[in-house]
């Protein structure tokens, strides 16, 4: 019954929090996605056309990193289904800039906290 409470407050919490800057559902936008794993670069066009580069360091396991936009969060979702299906651990889903619902023409860059 704790856990459901906790659960709930969370949610009620994330609900009444405005953001400042929300990134729309529909609009293109720049991501990097990074994976443990190695995806062969041939794959762009299963990845939705984003570059595919591998970083390999030597007491690590091999790290791929997909850059590129995409036309929505739809998307988005695509080919982070097509990583799981690969059983591909994801390790960083970033947004690096998206299209602001007010102003198509106008590119929102995100700057990190």
């Amino acid at each position: 019954m704790e856990l459901l409470r906790t659960k709930i407050n969370y949610y009620l919490s994330m609900v009444r929090t405005p953001s400042r800057n929300p990134i729309p559902f529909d609009r293109q936008a720049t991501y990097k996605i990074s994976v443990q794993g190695r995806i062969d670069p041939n794959w762009a066009g299963l990845m939705a056309g984003m570059t595919i580069r591998l970083t390999t360091e030597e007491a690590c396991p091999p790290v791929t990193t997909l850059e590129g936009e995409l036309s929505d969060q739809a998307a988005l979702l695509g080919v982070l289904n097509t990583l799981y299906e690969l059983h591909l651990p994801v390790l960083l889903v970033l947004c690096q800039s998206y299209m602001p619902a007010s102003d198509k023409s106008v590119v929102t860059e995100i700057t990190p906290p």
